[in-house]
């Protein structure tokens, strides 16, 4: 082989090398600007998360601590495993971050869904929950009612102003109570409007509970003696 073949297939070579360098600094960018492409998707994933969060502690009265910038810190921390890949492979830190959004969204969407029920009886429906409160209600107004009829028989409340709370004071009182506490703990965190009430359901449990309740509890006395 003369010394111009020699040349010939030396530069071949050193050519050769060169485009496999340049196609894997052109697949290495790629991969770089990919994985940067992935870190700002996840940053904007977790501002979206942060506002949410933000609008669900508002809802709930929880004042949002003071943070970085959304997603500034997850952009920062995976562009510096991206750029080094001291820790590990970036593609695998990136995905395990993508991970955790994922877990974090699933979570929200969870606390969210929480979010859209009362904290009074959550799993029941508006109207059982309304019947149940006012049944409660009135059951303490009976309560009321019995230790009046105590009262009454030592002589400490006479007995119109027993008739008086019997008939119209404490069924008053009982469908009161029963319609504030449906307003305060019937209503859902992220409820836009007042919870339904059934106010006309409630006066009519009340208003018959307790006088029923006066009357079943003289004849067993009656009944008794």
């Amino acid at each position: 082989m003369t010394g111009y073949d020699q040349y010939a297939a030396a530069v071949r070579q050193l050519s050769a090398r060169i485009r496999e360098g340049e196609r894997g600094a052109a697949a290495e960018a790629e991969r770089r600007r990919d994985l940067h492409t992935g870190v700002t998707r996840l940053g904007q994933r977790l501002a979206a998360q942060e506002q949410r969060l933000g609008q669900l502690g508002a809802a709930a009265g929880v004042s949002p601590a003071t943070d970085p910038a959304p997603g500034s810190g997850v952009e920062a921390g995976a562009g510096a495993a991206v750029g080094s890949g001291v820790d590990g492979d970036p593609a695998v830190v990136l995905a395990e971050a993508a991970r955790l959004v994922d877990e974090v969204d699933r979570l929200g969407q969870q606390a969210e869904a929480l979010a859209q029920r009362p904290a009074l009886l959550p799993t029941w429906s508006p109207t059982a929950r309304a019947v149940a409160v006012y049944v409660g209600c009135a059951a303490v107004g009976v309560l009321a009612m019995l230790v009046l009829l105590v009262a009454n028989g030592i002589g400490v409340v006479d007995g119109v102003t027993l008739g008086a709370l019997t008939c119209a004071g404490l069924p008053l009182i009982s469908f009161v109570a029963g319609w504030l506490i449906l307003g305060r703990w019937g209503r859902p965190a992220l409820a836009d409007t007042d919870p339904p009430r059934y106010a006309p359901l409630g006066f009519v449990i009340c208003a018959l509970l307790v006088p029923l309740a006066y009357c079943v509890t003289l004849l067993l006395f009656r009944l008794v003696r």
